[in-house]
């Protein structure tokens, strides 16, 4: 069994490393005063209170996530 657990943490570790990289990277990159300024014309009311209870960062994190859910769910023109 201790075996098993040397062999087998590494790679675990490794994998919950990856996983963590690709959640914290978008919380990384720095807003532009564009995005800003595109967040304040289009934000929810529920994206506002964010704005006002958690800040910046968790607040654009949230607008970020419904227009990425957004723009999968239209239709792209076809030629």
């Amino acid at each position: 069994m201790v075996a098993l657990s040397v062999i087998l943490f590494p790679p675990l570790l490794i994998a919950f490393l990856l996983v963590m990289e690709r959640v914290e990277e978008p919380l990384r990159r720095p807003a532009g005063p564009r995005e800003v300024d595109e967040f304040l014309n289009t934000a929810t009311p529920g994206e506002v209170d964010t704005l006002a209870t958690s800040g910046i960062r968790r607040a654009l994190f949230r607008w970020r996530r419904r227009r990425r859910r957004n723009r999968g769910s239209t239709n792209p023109p076809l030629v």
